[in-house]
């Protein structure tokens, strides 16, 4: 079974870096404000760079440049792809935080011609 980890990372702005194991690599999403963990709440999870599998468990300090600051594991576990196409991912997690059926679904804000790099992350 594929991967996760959310990590708590503590940047500019304190946000939650959102990582799927797909393609051989972790998909990343930054997310403002904590993931949901009941449904009826989402929230913004912005698709950033990939990151090499082995960043699954890292923990420490980003001493300099981008993400400079501290990075704990907020959860991780395991994972079930329900569906992936275009602009859609469904999967089942199983961490100790993040239980259950979650979409990551990428919408267009306004001005924008086709979807970019932003998707809502929440609980089925």
């Amino acid at each position: 079974m594929p991967r996760f980890v959310v990590h708590l990372h503590f940047a500019t702005h304190k946000h939650w870096d959102f990582r799927l194991e797909l393609d051989n690599t972790l998909k990343s999403w930054a997310v403002p404000k904590e993931p949901p963990r009941k449904g009826g709440i989402k929230r913004l999870a912005v698709q950033v760079d990939d990151h090499p599998t082995s960043y699954i468990d890292f923990q420490g300090v980003i001493e300099e440049g981008y993400g400079k600051g501290s990075v704990e594991i907020w959860d991780k576990g395991k994972f079930e792809l329900i569906e992936r196409k275009d602009g859609k991912i469904v999967f089942n997690l199983h961490g100790k935080r993040m239980k259950g059926e979650y979409v990551l679904l990428r919408f267009k804000t306004k001005g924008e011609k086709r979807a970019g790099k932003n998707w809502l992350l929440f609980k089925k």
